[in-house]
């Protein structure tokens, strides 16, 4: 793997893992046709240390919130003493057992995640998940604002966003879309689906990773890959952060179905692309 591969690869990862246009769905594309190193199969470290990469991003970027959830949490299991006079913050707590449950659908997808790898080099299927992505996008900018919050929104939303999430494990179909589209769907103030979303990424990257990590380290690391791995990770960190924002910003101007247009043309491409290769 060259220094210019690892760039954009990074590049990829931490942009689309973000944006609602797929990243597994990407990357996947730029392997296929434009000979970029494989990193499922050849840098399995590599794509561990991608995904840890973006991770570092939303800890950034959510900060306050995800030591607001830990503290609360450390409350809860009776780890941390509130201050005298604190009363426990319900809505963490709740925010909490959300995510909890939301994260549960994803055990569901272990039975079949071989089967579910083996779709990351069918190009044609990750074009019409493009294409349906763009769908979901198109119809989540149109549905009407919602207002619920982690004060009043249900566990029933919380599983049924958890659930779509565990549907977007397949190559193509973009996580952050689809979990943002069904909290939208739900009824969820549309700066709160985008905070959940990233916030239920964390073990959602976590629990995939650790069981990845086993075997990337049995299929041996180059230590003269290492620092070409690190400007790969710098680049996803940098560049995924830089997505956070963008996306922040625009879920504040109501403008996610711009997306749309481009999961459907690089859908079309990609397709295209497949039919004459």
């Amino acid at each position: 793997m060259s220094y210019l591969s690892a760039v954009i690869l990074g590049l990829v990862q931490g942009i689309a893992e973000f944006l609602p246009i797929s990243s597994s769905g990407h990357l996947s594309i730029f392997q296929q046709f434009f000979q970029l190193a494989d990193v499922e199969h050849d840098h399995m470290l590599f794509d561990v240390l991608l995904h840890l990469g973006t991770l570092v991003a939303v800890f950034v970027a959510y900060r306050k919130d995800i030591a607001q959830l830990l503290g609360e949490f450390f409350a809860m299991v009776h780890l941390r003493r509130l201050p005298a006079g604190q009363k426990p913050d319900l809505s963490a707590r709740r925010m909490i057992l959300m995510l909890v449950i939301a994260t549960l659908p994803l055990f569901l997808v272990l039975p079949i995640k071989d089967r579910v790898a083996v779709l990351y080099t069918n190009t044609i299927f990750i074009a019409f998940a493009l294409m349906l992505t763009g769908v979901l996008l198109f119809i989540s900018d149109r549905l009407p604002k919602g207002s619920k919050t982690a004060r009043n929104a249900t566990l029933v939303d919380a599983l049924l966003v958890g659930l779509a999430q565990a549907v977007a494990t397949v190559p193509g179909l973009s996580r952050s879309g689809t979990t943002i589209s069904a909290g939208m769907a739900r009824g969820f103030e549309r700066s709160f689906a985008l905070k959940f979303s990233f916030l239920l990424s964390i073990p959602a990257v976590l629990g995939a990773n650790i069981l990845s990590i086993a075997d990337a380290v049995q299929t041996g690391v180059d230590p003269s890959l290492l620092p070409v791995y690190l400007v790969g990770v710098l680049v996803a960190m940098v560049s995924g952060y830089g997505a956070i924002w963008l996306l922040r910003y625009l879920s504040r101007k109501g403008r996610f179905g711009g997306f749309a247009y481009y999961c459907w043309g690089a859908g079309l491409v990609t397709l295209i692309l497949s039919l004459i290769s």
